[in-house]
């Protein structure tokens, strides 16, 4: 997979791109990131990317040449990729969406930062807007990265268990059962005995049950739309009542 990103700031990448999951990926060539200041194609002598609003107001706004002249030199006119504006704006990433992404060959990520982007940018060149969230942030470049690691996780290699990330937090549909490591006690703190009992099939279902329970407590919205199957019905029922059984 290649995916481009253009930027006002590359310098805020290498650190995590070159750390854990991302950097093997990238090393085993499953992923390629490549970085692009847009202000190297600025064509002032001072490499302005950004002006005043029309119409007044505060902040700046950044302007479309560069913007343009950057994704058009490397991605082809028009763009032959998928280009991503972050922007909180945007369609909201979930595990669904991260999905689809990774069934990409190649896309395009482009940062904002001020005010956002010149309108003419949203019209004529991107292809889509990805939000992380109902939140404001100074610049596209953290949920660039964020995007980029929750498609990188799923592709096939880039996780040291193959169904790793099938198992992840949203991947099922359900928030993860708890997990726990050695030592077996702690601080008179004991890991459930069933997790120590060798037992596959008892240990498979309570890890069910308790990403069940999880959600229910955490996120019951995910469970209006979970398929369940009869047994999970009577547990949460049950859970609901205060029937621990």
């Amino acid at each position: 997979m290649q995916v481009d990103v253009f930027t006002l700031f590359p310098e805020v990448f290498p650190s995590y791109l070159e750390t854990s999951i991302i950097s093997r990926a990238q090393a085993a060539g499953l992923l390629t990131v490549g970085l692009h200041n847009i202000r190297d194609y600025a064509t002032d002598k001072h490499q302005v990317t950004d002006d005043e609003p029309y119409g007044g107001g505060g902040g700046m706004v950044m302007k479309p040449e560069p913007i343009f002249a950057a994704v058009e030199t490397v991605l082809g006119v028009p763009p032959r990729v998928p280009l991503i504006l972050l922007s909180p704006q945007g369609r909201r990433l979930d595990q669904k969406l991260a999905q689809q992404f990774s069934e990409l060959d190649h896309f395009a990520l482009l940062c904002g930062r001020y005010e956002g982007v010149d309108e003419r940018v949203r019209q004529h060149l991107v292809s889509d807007e990805i939000s992380v969230g109902d939140y404001v942030l100074t610049g596209g470049e953290l949920p660039a990265l964020i995007l980029i690691d929750a498609v990188t996780r799923l592709l096939p290699g880039a996780l040291g268990a193959p169904d790793g990330a099938q198992n992840d937090s949203h991947a099922s549909g359900l928030l993860e059962q708890p997990h726990y490591t050695r030592p077996p006690e702690f601080r008179g703190w004991a890991v459930p005995e069933i997790l120590r009992s060798g037992d596959h099939a008892r240990i498979e279902n309570w890890r069910r049950q308790e990403a069940l329970r999880r959600t229910a407590q955490r996120r019951p919205d995910m469970l209006e739309t979970f398929e369940l199957t009869r047994d999970e019905q009577l547990f949460l029922e049950n859970l609901e009542s205060g029937d621990p059984e």
